[in-house]
């Protein structure tokens, strides 16, 4: 080998080298301060509102008490135990199930019973894009173990217990992430660490970890490559013992979505909001305050799994949630509002009502909504009266932004206006019509436009100390669409 190629090959392996230990020290090790330091995709903060998808083998029975969640019916059935909201004896859905199926059918008898005969994954694709939804989160598999998708750990019971061989006889993960994809909206994918039932979780926990679990997160991720993977069923043991350190590092490093993958908080007992990803809430109606993105998740009623015992009532109304989605967008978070397809694969049209209707105001509000961070302050309490009215249940329901909005109860304040801000201009967002809107300790520039989003009209505001005046015209509700009463977006520009 002559000199000048001894002289090349010298600087191949330096730069093989130099490329080696850069590899190295930006590989993610399986310890939280190096897993909590991957960045969470802009993509994923800019999104704001995506749609949560529960569906399986509970969605056959789809009944419990109203307040619990009807996902959990195997849970309720075998335990003879229940909680939510309300007083219950623990053997309302014993009673219901031996009544309706007989005291000898099983949990497991659904599986066959879950068909989605119907289920069109287009026709789901095509109602997320028009309800504004980013993202999705589809349940591959819940707490009872049905996998949504063909995977031979899910059988390891003893029994097929998936979707392909039982049932439905159909790949629902593949088909609606295929159908998804072809949108512009990111594909998620729920995924149970733990499974009531599994003989192995029960009698060998480390042997369910290594054999069950494992394998199986990483053959979801290997085959369907999702946006999010949004890890549950968490609580039970802590993360060492979940060796979910260690499945991240493979995720983030060796996985074939290690680059864009997004993760969520709940990892292992006592992990959820300290690390992870971003931070999970669930039912919830304070604002909280985290040095991370986040996201609150809840039903259009109580339950996530399609509840047939739920009625009109039971289910928020459209203002409620579009009130609920700015409340979370103006504190930082998103929200991920669940839906319920019945076991045949139709999503209930008050669900799709819903969808279509928070759709539609984001249709005209939207650049209030998408891509935005908060003002220093996310809301304006009225001068008067107790702040944060939260009553003392298990799950806050959507009246409790009602309450906080336009039907207070007697001596609580309430948030006159919502903030939010994006590179270009500050939004104030008006839960009722006013047609004075004072923003106080705020100073518009010189230069700013004021428009209302509604209907596009020129707004003309004045300082007057340190508050921010904008005079609103005369209510016309006929300028404007059925849905964009729900609230009002005023844009101030920043220049």
């Amino acid at each position: 080998m002559n000199l000048l190629k001894k002289h090349y090959l010298i600087i191949f392996l330096l730069a093989l080298a130099v490329c080696s230990t850069v590899n190295a020290q930006e590989a993610y090790k399986p310890t939280w301060e190096s897993l909590d330091s991957r960045p969470i995709p802009d993509w994923f903060q800019d999104a704001k509102f995506g749609v949560f998808i529960h569906w399986g083998p509970y969605s056959v029975p789809a009944w419990s008490p109203k307040g619990t969640y009807s996902e959990w019916y195997q849970y309720w059935l075998q335990s003879k135990s229940l909680f939510g909201n309300g007083k219950f004896k623990g053997d309302e859905i014993v009673n219901f199930h031996n009544k309706t199926y007989g005291e000898d059918f099983s949990y497991y008898d659904f599986g066959e019973m879950f068909k989605a005969d119907l289920f069109n994954p287009n026709d789901w694709a095509e109602l997320f894009e028009k309800a504004g939804a980013k993202y999705i989160v589809l349940t591959s598999k819940h707490h009872d173990g049905f996998t949504l998708w063909p995977n031979k750990q899910a059988n390891d019971r003893g029994f097929a217990w998936n979707s392909m061989e039982v049932g439905a006889k159909r790949d629902l993960v593949g088909e609606l992430s295929e159908a998804v994809k072809k949108t512009d909206v990111k594909m998620g994918l729920y995924y149970s660490l733990y499974e009531w039932y599994h003989p192995w979780w029960q009698k060998d926990k480390e042997r369910f970890v290594d054999e069950h679990f494992i394998p199986q997160v990483k053959d979801l991720v290997t085959k369907y490559s999702p946006d999010i993977l949004w890890a549950d069923g968490e609580w039970d043991m802590e993360d060492e013992k979940w060796k979910s350190k260690a499945f991240l590092a493979w995720l983030f490093n060796e996985s074939n979505v290690k680059e864009s993958i997004v993760v969520n908080d709940r990892w292992g007992k006592g992990i959820r909001k300290h690390h992870g990803g971003y931070f999970t809430t669930e039912y919830e109606a304070a604002t909280p305050e985290f040095n991370k993105p986040w996201e609150e998740c809840r039903g259009m009623g109580f339950s996530f799994g399609y509840n047939r015992n739920e009625d009109a009532q039971d289910y928020n109304s459209p203002k409620a949630l579009v009130l609920t989605l700015v409340n979370i967008v103006s504190t930082g978070g998103n929200l991920l509002l669940d839906i319920g397809p019945d076991a045949r694969g139709r999503i209930p049209v008050i669900m799709q009502e819903r969808l279509l209707q928070i759709g539609s105001w984001l249709e005209t509000n939207g650049e209030a909504i998408y891509g935005t961070r908060p003002w220093n302050n996310s809301f304006q309490w009225s001068l008067e009266g107790e702040k944060n009215y939260i009553p003392k249940q298990h799950y806050l329901g959507g009246d409790v932004i009602l309450k906080q909005t336009i039907d207070p109860e007697p001596g609580y304040a309430v948030k006159e206006l919502f903030f939010t801000q994006n590179d270009k201009a500050y939004y104030a967002i008006l839960p009722k019509w006013n047609e004075e809107v004072v923003i106080r300790n705020f100073k518009a520039s010189e230069q700013a436009k004021i428009s209302l989003l509604a209907t596009g009209e020129v707004l003309n505001g004045k300082q007057a100390g340190e508050d921010f005046i904008i005079e609103l015209p005369s209510y016309q509700p006929n300028k404007m669409k059925a849905t964009d009463v729900y609230a009002y977006a005023i844009k101030i520009t920043k220049k």
